[in-house]
């Protein structure tokens, strides 16, 4: 099961700068994401939404493989390559899973003009290291799925950074 978190950040850079930041460290396995999404709003006009992964893509890749082992099997690898591949592609695009984005959309109009937010759905975590990491962008939690107790050690982490910086 994967755990929902909603940061706020002061700029408009914040959130990529983050999402860039945990990309990087899902590479060393210290997050695994299932999802993860910006939305930046701009000065003026509306909020902008970037969604991090392809479905599409991975759907693509996934049915290619069995699309070539079932073309393996009858002795029409290529055919059986293509058409796996087709078939994953539209299936990827046109599932929507990680999270809502009705719900990124109405928390993206709560945000102030110049400000960003990043949405996160982690399934995994190394959070020491983690929050080492994303602690200099001074992230405010803005939701979260997390129980109450880690949901305070986590505001409370961020919260005592900013404090160490305005001493």
């Amino acid at each position: 099961m994967a755990d929902l978190i909603v940061l706020a950040f002061d700029n408009e850079q914040g959130a990529i700068q983050v999402r860039d930041e945990l990309i990087s460290l899902q590479k060393q396995q210290l997050i695994e994401l299932e999802d993860a999404a910006v939305v930046i709003r701009p000065m003026e006009g509306k909020p902008k939404v970037k969604q991090v992964s392809s479905l599409a893509g991975a759907g693509a890749l996934g049915g290619a493989f069995w699309g070539l082992l079932i073309g393996l099997l009858f002795f029409a690898p290529w055919l059986g390559l293509a058409i796996g591949a087709v078939t994953g592609a539209v299936a990827g695009g046109l599932t929507d899973v990680g999270v809502d984005d009705k719900f990124i959309k109405e928390v993206g109009n709560t945000i102030e003009p110049g400000n960003s937010a990043l949405f996160l759905l982690v399934r995994k975590v190394t959070p020491d290291k983690v929050l080492e990491h994303v602690k200099k962008y001074n992230p405010t939690v803005l939701q979260t799925s997390l129980s109450e107790e880690d949901e305070a050690k986590l505001r409370d982490a961020f919260h005592h950074e900013m404090d160490e910086e305005e001493a």
